[in-house]
């Protein structure tokens, strides 16, 4: 069976496969104590630990809940998060690095204890995680992490196989990290939150802020606000951006998983590559088999080669080491990467500290996202809380934001300008049903998609966040920016932040 007969027709992420809550939109204004937007795995942690401490809580989705990276990840709950502690020692002291592990081991404690206390059937598993190296270059990089291991004292060893049919120079493995269905853990906590009188609405976009000296107020796309003490932004891109210039801050990186079955045994274990291309490896229990999630392919948003290749490589990697039985899942996620790797989590700016956010979890959502919802709730509350300082999103290293800020914003304007100048031949006449493409149309740069049906859909590919211009992602027909990650519907309606405002429709017939 050739690969394009394989790969599933469309995007569809297994762990959204179980029964979730729905909630009525915002149809009135309303007062509470503190507003979440986003109803991810922070804003849901946020709300659940709030709600039982009495809080008075209002949680904000603009679409429906669990749908966005937390619905799209592999849901490893690990503080092996690629080769990053000898450079967090290097750039901002042993102190600060072991800080962070202690953190993130702290957030999968955290999910443990939830799991064991409520009784959560999530396939929650303890799992040693590995870093391995194919290359010589990789391998001294893993030797000089093992190091940084030490000296931070992270259990952990330095092996030389992975027991897979991949030809390893060296792996490194971290003791006592963990796995889960995101999900069916989530929608526990949702519930009890609910119970504890958090109030939940679907369908409803929060697009700005209003403040004053007595309160804050969340303005939604439909006018409607709700008038609030704190504001927690959890929804992924900050929503309420220039206070922070958050889309100057980090980038927009997108990654791929599929999930198959194979009829060799898994024998345990997480593993991700520390070598480009990126792979990562993990099963989950399904119906008595194991469906084995690999993931990868990562680039920055918009930019790259034609996305439909980046499933096929991966297919063909599943295909090499494990023969493929069965391939039925295939989705991706976007992630956010801050200019010095960690987190943006507290204080939007230390002006407005009744505004809280949570961003830049560089694919490792599932454990930073439940800290910042814990590191979040604590500030709320007003605890005491020894990761505060570290994760503040006021911070400012030299080194290495200096140069992130100067690589970042140079990447930006090439792209700008590259879509300005780009010589476009197509015609939407020219595409098959089902196809999408960049093309002229009444002599300018546009968007074209013709659905299954031969229906068409023109828009002005202009990014309505700074003016980049989006590309055509053909793997899940969306339109992206280049330049600071927005993401678009085929027919201009946002996905994705910064943008808030859809593309301009040109034409629809």
């Amino acid at each position: 069976m050739s690969s394009s007969e394989k790969i599933p027709q469309f995007p569809k992420t297994y762990w959204r496969e179980i029964e979730l809550p729905t909630f009525k939109n915002l149809t009135e204004d309303i007062s509470v104590d503190v507003a979440i937007v986003g109803a991810g795995i922070t804003g849901i942690t946020a709300a659940y630990l709030l709600a039982k401490e009495g809080v008075k809580v209002a949680l904000l989705e603009a679409g429906s809940v669990l749908n966005g990276t937390t619905g799209h990840t592999t849901a490893k709950i690990t503080a092996q998060h690629d080769l990053i502690y000898d450079e967090f020692i290097n750039h901002f002291g042993e102190e600060k690095a072991r800080i962070y592990f202690e953190s993130h081991m702290n957030a999968i404690k955290f999910v443990e204890n939830n799991v064991n206390e409520k009784g959560i059937d999530c396939d929650f598993s303890k799992q040693d995680a590995y870093i391995y190296a194919v290359t010589d270059e990789y391998k001294e990089k893993l030797v000089t992490e093992w190091e940084a291991y030490k000296r931070l004292g992270i259990d952990g060893a330095l092996k030389d196989t992975i027991p897979f049919n991949i030809e390893v120079k060296a792996a490194l493995m971290m003791q006592n990290q963990a796995q889960f269905h995101p999900l069916k853990y989530l929608k526990v906590l949702l519930d009890e939150a609910v119970k504890a009188g958090c109030m939940v609405f679907e369908n409803t976009t929060a697009t700005d802020i209003e403040d004053d000296e007595q309160q804050s107020r969340v303005v939604t796309k439909s006018g409607l606000k709700v008038n609030c003490i704190k504001v927690i932004i959890a929804s992924h891109f900050p929503f309420y951006d220039l206070p922070g210039l958050y889309f100057a801050r980090m980038y927009a990186d997108r990654s791929y998983a599929i999930g198959i079955k194979t009829d060799k045994e898994y024998p345990g274990g997480m593993y991700i590559s520390a070598d480009s291309p990126s792979r990562s490896i993990r099963y989950t229990p399904v119906n008595g088999e194991n469906l084995i999630i690999i993931g990868g392919e990562n680039h920055k948003t918009g930019q790259g080669i034609d996305t439909i290749a980046h499933f096929e490589n991966l297919e063909a990697f599943a295909e090499e080491v494990f023969g493929i039985k069965e391939y039925d899942y295939r989705w991706s996620a976007q992630d956010l990467v801050t200019l010095d790797k960690l987190p943006y989590i507290g204080p939007i700016t230390s002006e407005r500290e009744h505004i809280l956010v949570a961003t830049g979890f560089k694919k490792w959502g599932m454990t930073t996202g439940t800290m910042a919802g814990r590191l979040l709730a604590d500030y709320v509350l007003n605890n005491e809380n020894p990761y505060k300082e570290l994760y503040s999103p006021s911070r400012f290293h030299a080194d290495p934001d200096l140069k992130s800020i100067a690589t970042t914003n140079i990447d930006v304007a090439k792209h700008l300008i590259k879509g300005k100048l780009e010589i476009v031949p197509g015609d939407p006449d020219d595409l098959s049903d089902g196809e999408g493409s960049v093309v002229m149309y009444n002599g300018k740069r546009a968007g074209a998609y013709k659905d299954e049906k031969g229906k068409l859909y023109i828009v002005d590919t202009t990014c309505t966040h700074l003016g980049c211009e989006c590309e055509w992602n053909h793997a899940e027909k969306t339109w992206d920016c280049p330049c600071h990650g927005s993401r678009y519907a085929y027919s201009g309606d946002v996905i994705e932040g910064p943008a808030k405002k859809a593309l301009k429709l040109l034409a629809e017939e």
